[in-house]
This record gives structure tokens, sequence and C-alpha cells, in this order.
């Protein structure tokens, strides 16, 4: 479970970010920002991908009225002009920033780190480890994830309620069948290969 041992390590605030949507096929990639309070941190929170979703979004819930929340997004047609990787990058610049305060030290999930001037430190599995990264985790994914199930509605051959964009079966078949939506990211093999040529 995650602690709070790199946290104790560093200057305060300390920020966790972690993001959700790398992967998919379609919709925005998610970063989230979350800075605990000193008392009261909610129980149970984990890694998300260990939590089913009734349990995120009680969890994003409880985040979202007790700690600081930031949220970046970045939407598929900015995915394809960026590359993934650094639309990721600016999600998590977008929710640092939308804290709306100086951070003392940014925890970040995974190997690598934005390009920004605060104190900060890339943790592999972060979410597993740091409770303020698991706390973003979770805050990310419910976020996207229902970004992702709101769009279902106005694309309904696609299965993201249930797929979230992921190349899954259905979404797949979709793809084939009706071709790219304006949400899908078209640099993306299985996307770009749908897409017939001018």
């Amino acid at each position: 479970m995650p602690g709070l041992k790199h946290e104790r390590l560093c200057l305060a605030p300390v920020v966790g970010v972690d993001e959700a949507g790398r992967g998919p096929l379609a919709g925005p990639v998610v970063a989230a920002a979350v800075i605990l309070p000193a008392k009261g941190i909610p129980r149970g929170i984990n890694d998300s991908k260990a939590l089913p979703a009734v349990e995120r979004a009680r969890l994003h819930d409880r985040l979202r009225d007790c700690a600081l929340v930031g949220i970046g997004i970045v939407e598929a047609p900015e995915i394809d002009s960026l590359n993934i990787y650094w639309a990721t990058m600016k999600a998590m610049t977008l929710a640092v920033e939308a804290l709306g305060c100086d951070p003392g030290h940014v925890l970040v999930d995974g190997n690598r780190l934005p390009r920004w001037s605060y104190a900060a430190t890339a943790i592999v599995k972060g979410d597993a480890i740091s409770l303020s990264i698991a706390a973003a985790s979770i805050v990310a994914k419910h976020t996207r994830d229902t970004i992702m199930i709101a769009h279902a509605e106005s694309y309904p051959h696609y299965g993201w309620h249930a797929n979230k964009g992921y190349g899954a079966p259905d979404h797949l078949r979709a793809l084939r069948e009706f071709g790219p939506t304006p949400l899908h990211r078209r640099s993306f093999a299985p996307v770009a290969q749908t897409v017939l040529p001018l």
C-alpha cells in the first residue's frame, strides 16, 4: 500500500502527479495534481488500477472535498500534434498550474519529468508507493472515465462506456465499420489504418 515516506522527505506543500489515458485510441490524456491535507486523508487510497470503479468514484469525491486538486487535459488533436509523450507532459504541467500555488516539491509517477522549474522527483510505480501520487491516479482515472462515458452517448457504436477509448475488440470493430470520430487520435496506428487517403 502507498504511504507518506517520500512526502516526509520533501519541502511542503508536496504535490502528487499522475496521468490517465496514454494508451487509448480516443479521448484526452488527463493528469491530476493533488496536495493531501495534513489531517483527514481518506482511507483506502491506492493505485487506481487496483481499485474497482465504485471505490475510485467514492475516493475521488472525498479527495475533491478535502484535498487541493488540479486537473490538466489535453485533447486528441493536440495529442496528434505534440505526440502522446509531450501531450502527457503538458497535461501534468497544466494540472500543477491549476492548483494555484507554488509546490514545495512534486512527486511524479514514472521515470520522466516535465520541463518545469519546480523541485521534483520521478518515482517508478509511484502510484503504488506514494500516497500523494496514488491520490492523483484516482482523480485522473475517474475524471477521464467520466469524460469518456459522457462521450459514449454521442458516439454509441464504439463502446466507450466500457472500454474508455482503449483498443478493445468492440472499439476496433466500430472503427473499421464507421471510421474515426473527431475524438480519435489519428496518429495512433489502429486509427490511422482506418483513414482512407485523400
